[in-house]
């Protein structure tokens, strides 16, 4: 039916009980029917791991009232499989993942449980966008990305997507934003290093730690977005097909003998 509200399936890597994915939640109301499957647990960092080695359990919860969720054991990408294949058992409208508690510009896309989450519905051809914010705090503000958020889903359940890409929606830690610029990924890195400590068995173990590297200077980025006040939208594509490097793999004799 025409007049039926669109299913948007919400979910994230925080965790169910996390304070983002009620504020997503809440917006999404307002816009369709909303289904929440979400890790029972913190799944930052995950990227597009899935479970193969255990089994997954899939519970329905009443976490906040009004709303039909459900907790899943696995990653955030096992979610949206889950959410597909055993929940709607059909693709939903749109698929939104977060708000993740702090960034996901830049690199860390790569890295990310909330943006795996809405890569593995873009996957799946439904039309999908991430958000986080720049703010690690537990007790961090999401009621100034709403007013955004709400704007952004709107405008892709009205216009949907290109085919095989999905948005990467990140705001800055600010009181109020300036507006909203598309962008590009800034290029950039972790410099890790690991901190060696020895067990009580004796036996070494390491910390990882490092720290975040930025070496674009471009304005048409992510984080100079972010470090201006202004909340980035990012298109992202699951092709990871390097296709300027294609010519160039072409000129080259690779002299493969068989024999």
């Amino acid at each position: 039916m025409k007049n039926e509200k669109p299913v948007i399936l919400v979910t994230n890597d925080d965790g169910i009980t996390a304070p983002g994915i009620r504020s997503l939640m809440h917006v999404m109301k307002e816009l369709g029917h909303v289904v929440v499957v979400a890790p029972d647990s913190p799944q930052s960092g995950m990227g597009h791991a899935v479970t193969i080695a255990k089994p997954l359990r899939l519970d329905k919860v009443e976490v906040y009232k009004g709303f039909e969720m459900y907790q899943s054991s696995g990653t955030p990408v096992d979610c949206v499989k889950l959410a597909v294949n055993k929940v709607l058992h059909r693709k939903p409208d749109l698929c939104v993942s977060g708000i993740n508690h702090g960034a996901n510009s830049s690199i860390n896309v790569i890295y990310s449980g909330t943006m795996s989450a809405a890569v593995e519905g873009a996957i799946e051809g439904i039309p999908s966008i991430g958000f986080s914010l720049c703010d690690y705090s537990q007790n961090a503000d999401f009621s100034p990305c709403e007013p955004y958020v709400r704007s952004i889903v709107k405008a892709v359940l009205k216009n949907g997507l290109p085919k095989g890409s999905l948005l990467n929606v990140n705001f800055p830690k600010a009181p109020d934003f300036k507006g909203l610029k598309v962008c590009r990924q800034a290029v950039a890195k972790y410099e890790e290093e690991f901190d060696e400590r020895i067990d009580p068995h004796g036996r070494k173990y390491y910390w990882m730690t490092g720290k975040f590297a930025l070496y674009d200077k471009g304005e048409d980025t992510d984080e100079w977005a972010l470090d201006n006040g202004y909340v980035s939208v990012v298109p992202v594509q699951f092709d990871m097909t390097a296709y300027n490097s294609i010519p160039f793999l072409n000129n080259i004799d690779f002299n493969v003998q068989t024999k």
